[in-house]
C-alpha cells in the first residue's frame, strides 16, 4: 500500500519522520476500518426501500483506497455473497488491474444501488447517501464511475465541493481538489459482447496512465 500524500503532506521537507508517518497512517486506517464496518452493518440491515428476500450488497476492498470503483447495481453472484464486485465483474477488474500494473490492494468497489430486487426509483433515491459515506471513508484519489446510469445518479447526488461530471469515457476529470474521476462504460454490460468489452477497456486503461504518473510518496 503506497503512502497517501493527503494524509502525510505533499511537501517532502515538511513531512513527518517515517515512523511517525506510519503511525499516523495506522491510526487513520484503524478509524477507516471501524467506520467501514459500521457502514456495512447499516447497509446490510437497511430497510429504507421495500425490497424482496435478497439482502443489500456491501462494498469490498481497502478502507483507505486510492481508487474507488462504482457501478450501478449488484448482479446475481454479488447478491448471493452480499459483496460488491464478487464474481465476473470483480474477476474482470482484477485482470484489468494486473494488465495495467495497478496494485489491487489500493482499490475499493461498490454499487450505487445496493439491492438487486428493489424498485429502481427507490434505490436511486435512498442508496446514494451510502456511496457518499464510502467516498468520505476511503478518501480516494480517483473515483471510477461505470455506466451512464451510474453517472446520472451520482451527478444528482453530488455534495458541495464536487464538480458535475461529463459523460466522456476515458478522460480524467476533476471532481474535488483532492480527487479525480474517470468515467467508463458499465462493466457488467461489457462482459459478454466484444465491442462493448473493447469500449470499456479503451476507457478503463487510462487508469493505468494515471497510476504510472503518480509520485511514489
Amino acid at each position: 500500500m503506497r503512502e497517501h500524500p493527503r494524509h502525510l503532506g505533499t511537501d517532502v521537507k515538511d513531512s513527518p519522520p517515517l515512523a511517525e508517518a506510519n503511525e499516523i497512517y495506522k491510526k487513520l486506517e484503524e478509524r477507516a476500518i471501524a467506520e467501514s464496518g459500521d457502514l456495512n452493518y447499516r447497509v446490510a440491515h437497511c430497510r429504507k426501500c421495500e425490497r424482496g428476500e435478497f439482502l443489500p450488497t456491501v462494498g469490498s476492498g481497502h478502507p483507505l483506497a486510492d481508487i474507488l470503483l462504482v457501478k450501478f447495481q449488484p448482479r446475481y453472484a454479488e447478491v448471493t455473497e452480499g459483496v460488491a464486485f464478487f464474481g465476473r465483474a470483480g474477476t474482470a477488474v482484477l485482470k484489468s488491474m494486473e494488465r495495467l500494473g495497478v496494485n489491487p490492494l489500493i482499490i475499493y468497489g461498490t454499487n450505487i444501488v445496493k439491492c438487486h430486487d428493489v424498485a429502481l426509483a427507490e434505490g436511486k433515491k435512498n442508496c446514494p447517501a451510502y456511496l457518499l459515506e464510502e467516498f468520505h471513508i476511503t478518501q480516494p484519489r480517483v473515483l471510477v464511475i461505470m455506466g451512464q446510469e451510474t453517472l446520472a445518479v451520482f451527478n444528482r447526488n453530488r455534495i458541495a465541493g464536487m464538480k458535475e461530471l461529463e459523460w466522456d469515457p476515458g478522460r480524467l476529470q476533476d471532481l474535488t481538489p483532492f480527487c479525480r474521476a474517470l468515467v467508463t462504460p458499465d462493466i457488467d454490460d461489457a462482459l459478454d459482447e466484444e465491442r462493448a468489452k473493447a469500449e470499456f477497456w479503451k476507457a478503463f486503461r487510462n487508469l493505468g496512465d494515471w497510476f504510472r504518473d503518480e509520485p511514489p510518496y
